[in-house]
């Protein structure tokens, strides 16, 4: 999904006749809102808990482990089933999930171990609630609003995750660390409340193929578009290789703001904070001048922009005088960076795979862009058993920069 600007008033108003999807939408806004807040929570709890970068590290990539595993094949399970009862028992079950954690936290019975189990466990469950609620979409929209309806969907989930993490800082301030993860659990319930408020029509049965043999021919085929698509395949490798450089900035973020920023929590929810803002600022300039430039020129300048931003966090550690002001400054580049590169690469995406592949091969760039994670988080926490983290961002900036310096001697995608 890519950042849009808020749609017109009369846009909403055309949605809000479709009562299901408004549900579907306040789910997201209430989880969205949870995670931001999980988001700093967790990460500090992690930190205090062990102290341990290598552990910070293996734990950021287990969380993309069962996407690695299972995302494909979920993908196309997920096809079969109930797509809102699928999201409703995920809902639940992370929910319950998350729960556990902080009360084994706020019983100081929370073990290392746990956490590896727990991370799994709720990353599994992701796996089968992300396209299921991405396939409900278009059941609950008529083709016409899809576009306004993902629009304002990404939008509004945007500022969620802002208002979340501007809070963070203050909810684990006055019910601690503990307190905020239960929060987080609870949204996850009240957003499975508004899933079991929808109503679609059930999936006709002659549609639902259960034989294994369709299965794979599935799988096959939206492989076999991939590696045989080279825009689309350079596209997912690029942004594969795009996230294993952006995982010391996930993983250690934690870190470099008490270790360098000498800030706390509030701190960390700042940087958030900040890079969330450039994202809505730059998908709002999109929606207005983005059509005006080339796919191509968008997504080279958001490289450089985004790997200059990474590098530059290298220069707080020695601003001794508000360096976390400055560190947020760069955040917010980072964030114009994110939106200006992802958006025209995630248009094209929608423009050029066939719908009914869509799904399919959406999956798959999923699993190749998040094989990089796991290994660029656990490359993370080794070297920052031995770099400090402040450097090690300016090593991964300058090697953001190297895509853009290569994709403009590629003449097919300067085309775009």
């Amino acid at each position: 999904m890519t950042v849009e600007a808020l749609p017109k008033t009369k846009k909403l108003a055309g949605l809000t006749e479709h009562r299901s999807f408004m549900y579907l939408l306040a789910a997201r806004i209430i989880s969205r809102f949870g995670d931001s807040i999980d988001s700093i929570a967790y990460s500090w709890m992690v930190y205090m808990l062990t102290g341990s970068k290598l552990m910070m590290g293996s734990l950021f990539a287990l969380n993309y482990v069962p996407s690695i595993l299972f995302s494909f094949f979920t993908g196309a399970l997920v096809d079969r089933w109930s797509k809102r009862h699928v999201v409703l028992l995920t809902s639940v079950g992370r929910g319950l999930l998350v729960v556990l954690t902080a009360f084994l936290y706020a019983s100081s019975l929370l073990r290392p171990w746990h956490l590896y189990v727990l991370t799994f466990l709720i990353s599994t469950l992701e796996c089968f609630s992300s396209p299921a609620e991405l396939a409900l979409v278009p059941r609950l929209l008529p083709k016409e609003k899809l576009m306004s309806g993902n629009s304002i969907s990404t939008s509004i989930s945007r500022i969620s995750e802002l208002a979340g993490l501007a809070v963070a800082g203050g909810i684990i301030a006055l019910t601690g660390i503990s307190g905020a993860i239960l929060i987080d659990g609870l949204t996850f319930f009240a957003a499975a409340a508004f899933i079991w408020l929808i109503r679609i029509p059930p999936e006709p049965k002659d549609s639902i193929n259960t034989e294994e043999s369709t299965l794979l021919q599935e799988i096959k085929e939206g492989l076999k578009f991939v590696f045989t698509n080279k825009l689309i395949l350079t596209i997912v490798l690029v942004a594969a290789y795009v996230n294993l450089c952006l995982s010391a900035y996930n993983v250690l973020n934690p870190v470099y703001v008490n270790e360098i920023l000498k800030s706390g929590p509030a701190g960390l929810s700042l940087l958030g904070i900040t890079l969330i803002c450039g994202m809505v600022l730059s998908g709002f300039w999109l929606s207005k001048k983005g059509s005006s430039y080339k796919k191509s020129h968008l997504i080279i300048a958001g490289f450089m922009l985004l790997g200059g931003n990474y590098a530059l966090l290298y220069l707080p550690a020695y601003f001794p005088i508000h360096p976390l002001y400055l560190a947020a400054v760069f955040s917010f580049g980072m964030g114009i960076a994110v939106s200006l590169s992802s958006t025209p690469a995630t248009t094209y995406f929608m423009e050029t795979v066939p719908r009914e592949l869509l799904g399919r091969v959406g999956a798959l760039f999923s699993m190749i862009c998040t094989c990089a994670i796991p290994l660029g988080s656990m490359l993370a926490g080794v070297m920052g058993e031995w770099i400090q983290v402040h450097t090690l961002y300016l090593i991964f900036g300058v090697l953001l920069i190297i895509p853009g310096i290569m994709l403009l001697k590629h003449r097919s995608f300067m085309q775009l």
